[in-house]
Formats: structure tokens, C-alpha cells, sequence
């Protein structure tokens, strides 16, 4: 099992810099950046800096998006990225949510998702490479041959059957093991009906984590679940409430969601979070003590998890790591 951790892009530098060596000490290996450019500030600049403070942990934005870049700039963004670090970048690509909601436009198509990660792969490893319209192929003469790990978010049946089937890991943004297995499962199966060597498959299970009394735990994740019924809202939207594509354990809880509001996206103060019941934040997130978040790890484990990434958005950072770095990721080295 790998640790890793998710900030926004809200964090100041100088915290971005000591939470990320003290990430690294605990044995987190990965670090994460949301990938928002409105909401928040651009997350490669604080890559770049995070990269600089660590040796050995891996970065990439949770997640970027097709359209907000001309795919040449996103390439050569990733390659300077990898290159600098040594390797230490992944790419990890949705449809594009809040970055491209707020501004009033449609997520991208799963189509062009997957052609977004092949593409830039391709020319982050120096390949020439043509996509849209442009009239000439892209080659970098300064890249490196670095083949950089891909993963894409999914919730609903097309998502995981095309991350099974063009990226090597899928984001889940819960971390309850039941539905992480059948997430996982779907992915894995969409890949081996293709051929694929699904061996070395990955799958995150990001989530909020938190130490201590259950009713504080609750009260400062909660914002979680929300975040998660925005994208839910969609495959339910698509599907149906009773679609048996979709599990009911991860779509009715959101029967009386009211809305959502962008501007508070993955925060604790969103107005929407009357639909939230304790339960439900338990079983997406991992709260407790330090036995109950081990106990966790291993179902993860179990239902095909990799890594467990948290999301540092609800407050104690300092003590989350620290408790992890003392008790959890030891349990599991």
C-alpha cells in the first residue's frame, strides 16, 4: 500500500513547503495538487517548488483536464516537470468538473480524455505527435524518453471502462472498500477484455482522513460526501436512480441534494451539506483511531487499493501526517 497526500491550491507556500518534507519523513511517497486554475491558484508552480524540497516523492495534479491547455503546453509542462525531478511526475486526467464548470462549460467527452493521456505521453517521451487541427506534428528536442504513469478519475461505468482500458491506475474519490472493489473490479476487467497486462494496475482510493473524537471527525469532513454527490449527480443524471450499472450504496444517498456551489468546491463552509448524514461521511472517509484507520487500510487493501491518498483540507494537518507516519504506514511496510 503507498500513502500519498492532496492539497489546494490555497495553501501558502512556505506551509506547501514544511507539510511536504514532513509528508515525505512519515513515508508518504506521493503528493497531489488540485487541478482548478480558477478556483484556485496553478498547481504546476507549486509542483515545481514541492519538487525541490523532497527527493524521492512522486507529484501530479488530482486532476487536470483536456481543455484548459493546448495539449503541446500541457506535454511540455509535464516533461519539464518530469525532467527536473528526475521522473517524479505522474499525470492524472478527468473530464473537467469545476474547472470547467465554472466558467460555464461542459466537461470533456471520455473519448478525449484518453486521447489527452496518449497524446501527451507520447510527446513527453519525444515522439512527434499530431492532434486537433494542427497543421504540423509536435516533437520536443529536448525530451528524455521518460514514460510518464497516467490515472484517470472515475465514478460511473464508462469512466472505469476507459480508465481500464488507456490510463494505469483510476482515482476513486472515496474510501469505502466495498464500493472501491467494485470500482476497481470494473476497471480491471475493461482492461484484461482488451488484452491488457492488468498485473501492476493501480487504484487510489483519495479521501479525507482524520484522528480522534468520531463527532469532531464527522464535522470536519463532511464537506467530502458533498464534493462527491456533485459527481454522483451526474452518473445518476445519465443512468437513472435505479440503473444497475451504478451501485445504490453510492447514489441514494443524494436524493435530497439540493444543489451545489462552485465557488465553495471541496470546502467545509459549501452551503449544501444539509444532505449529509454521519454514516455516510464514515464510510467515505476514514476516521478515528489510529486501529480504526489501520483496520480500514487493510479492507482497502483487500478491495484492490494501492495507494490511500488523503486530502489535507480538513484541518490538524501536522497531526495527520504525524499519525500516520508513527502508526499507519508502518503497519503496512
Amino acid at each position: 500500500m503507498e500513502f500519498g497526500i492532496t492539497f489546494k491550491g490555497f495553501i501558502e507556500p512556505e506551509r506547501a513547503r514544511y507539510l511536504v518534507r514532513a509528508a515525505e519523513y512519515a513515508g508518504f511517497t506521493y503528493c497531489w495538487f488540485y487541478d482548478s486554475h480558477i478556483l484556485w491558484r496553478d498547481c504546476y508552480a507549486a509542483i515545481a517548488m514541492c519538487m525541490e524540497h523532497t527527493t524521492d516523492m512522486r507529484f501530479g495534479p488530482l486532476v487536470t483536464n483536456p481543455d484548459v491547455r493546448d495539449w503541446s503546453v500541457a506535454a511540455s509542462l509535464f516533461g519539464s516537470l518530469s525532467k527536473q525531478s528526475g521522473g517524479r511526475f505522474d499525470l492524472a486526467v478527468g473530464r473537467g468538473d469545476s474547472s470547467r464548470r465554472v466558467m460555464g462549460k461542459k466537461p470533456a467527452t471520455l473519448a478525449r480524455v484518453a486521447e489527452f493521456i496518449d497524446k501527451t505521453r507520447a510527446m513527453v517521451r519525444g515522439e512527434a505527435v499530431t492532434y486537433d487541427d494542427i497543421a504540423e506534428p509536435v516533437k520536443f528536442p529536448w525530451a528524455v524518453g521518460h514514460d510518464m504513469p497516467s490515472w484517470i478519475a472515475a465514478y460511473g461505468p464508462l469512466a472505469l471502462k476507459t480508465a481500464g482500458q488507456s490510463a494505469d491506475g483510476v482515482v476513486l474519490q472515496l474510501a469505502d472498500p466495498g464500493l472501491c472493489k467494485w470500482f476497481t473490479d470494473q476497471c480491471l476487467d475493461a482492461g484484461k477484455a482488451t488484452g491488457r497486462d492488468m498485473s501492476n494496475y493501480r487504484s487510489m482510493a483519495a479521501a479525507p482522513a482524520y484522528f480522534g473524537d468520531k463527532a469532531r471527525a464527522i464535522e470536519a469532513t463532511k464537506w467530502f460526501p458533498a464534493m462527491v454527490g456533485n459527481h454522483v449527480a451526474d452518473i445518476v443524471e445519465k443512468y437513472g436512480a435505479d440503473s444497475d450499472q451504478v451501485p445504490a450504496s453510492l447514489t441514494s444517498y443524494i436524493e435530497k441534494r439540493r444543489g451545489y456551489d462552485y465557488s465553495k468546491h471541496g470546502q467545509a463552509d459549501n452551503p449544501f451539506l444539509d444532505f449529509i448524514t454521519p454514516d455516510v461521511v464514515e464510510n467515505f472517509c476514514v476516521l478515528g483511531e489510529p486501529e480504526e484507520h489501520i483496520a480500514k487500510m487493510h479492507a482497502l487493501k483487500a478491495a484492490g487499493v494501492t495507494q490511500f491518498n488523503i486530502y489535507l483540507d480538513s484541518g490538524d494537518e501536522e497531526e495527520i501526517i504525524a499519525g500516520y507516519g508513527r502508526h499507519v504506514i508502518p503497519a503496512f511496510r
